[in-house]
């Protein structure tokens, strides 16, 4: 509503402005308007002043002025002045004519003769103004006429008045008036974009200013001012610049509402036609060097009439659309559209002059001006306050984008279940602290969970999820409480001491020197972690292991401690009294282990593996009754204990493969001791894993039907540890095996904690003593005790005894009083290659025949 009350106001200004400069009245005061005839030469000549007033083909004029539209014939005009001796002007309004002849005539006599025109310089008008003024004086009582020459390649319009000196003075200046307001409204509207446009950068802007400036140029062109301060002298120049200013104005005006309304968005077809209009006015651009003067007004004008129609219609089809500042653009270049029609109107001469025909354009760009400035002020103020809400739809989306961060931070830092700090952040932990007190021991630990799988299948996962929630919030209350505990996490509100590994395992990071000063803490805490958990009315145990890693003696970067850690974890050291160190020595997950178990699997896959044999010696009649089967590894530069070998096996799958190839090898080489003449067993060590193997026995059994010649001499061999790891499924293996009639032994027995019943179960004949209740038996009476014990009770359960480890003849002796059946050890021989060892035996029987004989 503002806009339309200024535009309003803006008009009314205008048509007052209009109705006190210029109007359609004969007469005003200080003016008249004579009557007018004219004359029309005929094409291609030119008459003298006595030739044209001895014409009798003059014709009164109908309209209050000529106006022939564009006609390049010479035109000739004769009036009547007023009869007053004071002195007159006579103002043709129209500064557009090239050639104008003025002549007086009094009593018969000419007495006055002016040539002007915009082909004729600045300088030789009697007046100097942008239009043709031309003084003249009349004697008393005289009569007079007043004859105009007017030839033009533009339009031929002559708007005539004759005024009195002091009169046309005061109109000029409210003339002068009316032209400053317009020039000031649209220099005002260039400045004022220009501006934001240096301050934005934004092409509209520039596109408006030079719209503006097109106009400017224009009116000022039309009216002569150019030519009266820019270029007075050179009158070829003013021509092509009006010829060049109309279809500059419109083709800038095209440019800006382009850009303005945004069509190649918005309206792709109307886009278009923009486009094509462009092109048509830059090609009337390059006639104004091409054609004549006529031909190139006429074809500016005839492509501003379309081009305008174009744009206004633009304006309410992107307004019904829903654009509010299509409707700014609508109503000026609505008002600028009129004011160019009535201005090109009257220069066809289809209507007569006045005002507002003559300053139609003025009128309506001064308004469209206005308006597209106020527009464009609404469309700074809609993007400034559209940015305002865009930076602060910006701000909302980047805080909120920083909730969403914070929690995905705290989401990917802790366990989701537990709420502890992850193996992110316990990683991260570690990192800080070794890279802040780089000489500051640090002792890793990690707690395992070892009955949380039993517990799991006893009570279900959502139980065990609620029991571990229960033990994180316990077991970091216990930490938290340890001498030298770091915390992984601390703030204003909480401090974390533990963190949730996996879902059974959690890590703490503890002072290395303060766990020395104060153990009898730590072992405190240790039975803490131990206690069982009350749930559920039942009180549950976890049976925690943990294992600890120290910086930097055992690694020196967070990985390797917390891999450590878990070796540790996972020793046997830390299953008998739930905590243990990491000891290089006992690392089987280090990197030369991988290498050594990618070298064993060729190396098995090569047959590359031998079979090396220890023999066993019967007491009573001092005979070799058979030998033991150990795997060696001859072709490699550094040798592998069997014991390690086995344990690679059991770790990486390849044990079945492996117990096949020994049990295979062991018949074959059973098979050449036969062939040498000696009738001895060989033994085999098997693995729990293989009792674990649902077809091992049948293979076993389809093994010895096809070698019968060896049933009952292969014996397996299992140790006493390895069946508890698996007491109901080794008992049943081992039964379907001694079912078939394969000899079974239990190795290494005492080293383990297995019970009387559980061994009495077994189907095995023979029963193998750990070599560390043998080895000290001279010097160590509770040994001997035990051994005889074991011997003694070993034969009431009908079991054949052998004593491994025997290493000297004192041994041996202290066995045979003990009534062992068999010993075996280095005492006899170390571990030997077939070949050796028949060689051994050779050498053993040619003694023996020789004690004989």
């Amino acid at each position: 509503m503002r806009q339309l009350a200024l535009l309003c106001a803006l008009v009314g200004v205008l048509l007052t402005l209009a109705s006190a400069a210029y109007g359609d009245e004969v007469q005003g005061p200080g003016w008249v308007q004579p009557d007018i005839a004219y004359l029309k030469a005929a094409p291609g000549t030119q008459l003298t002043l006595d030739q044209a007033r001895t014409r009798t083909d003059w014709q009164p004029l109908e309209e209050r002025t000529p106006n022939f539209g564009y006609q390049t014939e010479e035109y000739w005009f004769r009036m009547t002045p007023p009869a007053t001796p004071d002195s007159q002007l006579l103002d043709i309004s129209y500064p557009q004519l090239d050639y104008v002849t003025f002549y007086l005539v009094e009593n018969d006599q000419l007495r006055h003769t002016e040539v002007i025109g915009d082909h004729i310089p600045f300088a030789q008008r009697p007046l100097q103004h942008p239009t043709f003024l031309i003084p003249y004086e009349l004697s008393a009582d005289s009569d007079a006429e007043i004859f105009l020459r007017v030839q033009t390649n533009g339009a031929l319009q002559v708007p005539l008045r004759i005024w009195g000196q002091s009169a046309l003075f005061d109109h000029i200046a409210l003339e002068d008036q009316l032209h400053s307001l317009y020039y000031g409204v649209l220099i005002t509207v260039i400045f004022f974009n220009l501006f934001i446009f240096l301050a934005l950068r934004e092409v509209t802007y520039f596109l408006y200013v030079l719209s503006t400036f097109g106009y400017l140029f224009l009116m000022a062109s039309l009216r002569g001012v150019t030519f009266q301060l820019l270029w007075p002298d050179t009158p070829w120049l003013q021509n092509t610049a009006v010829l060049i200013a109309v279809p500059a104005a419109v083709l800038f005006s095209l440019l800006f509402a382009r850009s303005f309304l945004r069509l190649p968005r918005y309206a792709s077809r109307l886009d278009l036609m923009v486009r094509i209009s462009i092109f048509c006015n830059l090609a009337a651009i390059a006639g104004v060097f091409l054609l004549d003067y006529n031909a190139s007004i006429r074809l500016s004008v005839a492509l501003a009439i379309p081009s305008f129609l174009l744009l206004t219609i633009i304006g309410p089809l992107l307004w019904a659309r829903g654009s509010s500042l299509a409707g700014f653009y609508t109503i000026a270049w609505g008002l600028l559209t009129l004011g160019s029609i009535i201005t090109a109107a009257n220069k066809y001469g289809l209507i007569p002059n006045s005002f507002v025909t003559a300053y139609g354009m003025q009128i309506g760009s001064a308004l469209e001006a206005i308006l597209l400035t106020i527009a464009l002020a609404a469309r700074l103020y809609q993007e400034r306050e559209g940015k305002v809400s865009a930076r602060e739809a910006e701000v909302n989306a980047m805080a909120a984008r920083r909730k969403a961060e914070l929690r995905m931070m705290e989401q990917a830092l802790h366990n989701p279940l537990t709420g502890l700090p992850n193996r992110t952040s316990f990683e991260m932990a570690i990192n800080d602290l070794i890279n802040r007190h780089p000489k500051q021991r640090l002792a890793v630990g990690i707690i395992y969970l070892t009955n949380l799988q039993a517990i799991t299948k006893t009570l279900g996962h959502r139980n065990t999820d609620r029991l571990l929630e229960l033990s994180a919030r316990r077991f970091n209350s216990i930490v938290s409480e340890l001498p030298g505990v770091y915390p992984i996490e601390q703030t204003d509100r909480r401090a974390f001491h533990l963190a949730s590994l996996e879902s059974a395992t959690f890590g703490f990071l503890i002072d290395a020197d303060v766990i020395g000063q104060t153990p009898r803490n730590i072992v405190l805490g240790l039975e803490q972690f131990r206690e069982p958990i009350d749930y559920l009315g039942m009180q549950l145990p976890l049976d925690p292991q943990t294992g600890v890693a120290i910086y930097p003696e055992h690694a020196q970067d967070t990985n390797s401690l917390i891999r450590r850690a878990y070796i540790a974890q996972e020793s046997d050291e830390a299953r008998d009294r739930g905590l243990a160190y990491y000891q290089p020595t006992r690392d089987s997950y280090s990197a030369d282990r991988l290498t050594l178990v990618s070298e064993f699997r060729q190396a098995l896959q090569d047959k590359a593996l031998a079979l090396y044999l220890q023999p066993k010696l019967r007491l009573h009649d001092n005979t070799v009754v058979g030998a033991e089967a150990l795997i060696r590894w001859p072709g490699r530069k550094s040798p592998v204990p069997t014991d390690q070998l086995v344990a690679i096996a059991e770790q990486t799958g390849l044990i079945k493969p492996l117990t096949r190839w020994v049990l295979e090898q062991a018949i074959t080489v059973r098979g050449q001791l036969l062939e040498h003449g000696h009738r001895i067993g060989v033994s085999v060590n098997i693995s729990p894993n293989n009792l674990r193997e649902p077809d091992f026995p049948l293979y076993v059994q389809r093994l010895m039907a096809s070698q019968p010649q060896h049933r009952g001499h292969i014996t397996l061999e299992v140790t006493e540890t390895s069946m508890m790891l698996d007491p109901v499924n080794s008992l049943r293996a081992l039964q379907s095996l001694n079912a078939t009639g394969i000899p079974l032994s239990i190795d290494d027995f005492g080293s383990g904690y297995s019970s009387l019943s559980y061994i009495k179960q077994l189907p095995a004949g023979e029963i193998k003593i750990d070599r560390s209740l043998v080895s000290d038996l001279p010097t160590q009476s509770e040994d001997r005790v035990i051994v005889q014990t074991t011997i003694n009770m070993c034969h009431s359960l009908g079991y054949q005894v052998v004593a491994e480890g025997v290493e000297d003849q004192q041994t041996q002796a202290l066995l045979a009083e003990m009534g062992c059946d068999m010993i075996q050890g280095f005492l006899l021989t170390r571990p030997l290659p077939l070949g050796e060892l028949l060689t051994w035996l050779d050498g053993r029987a040619a003694d023996g025949a020789r004690k004989i004989g």
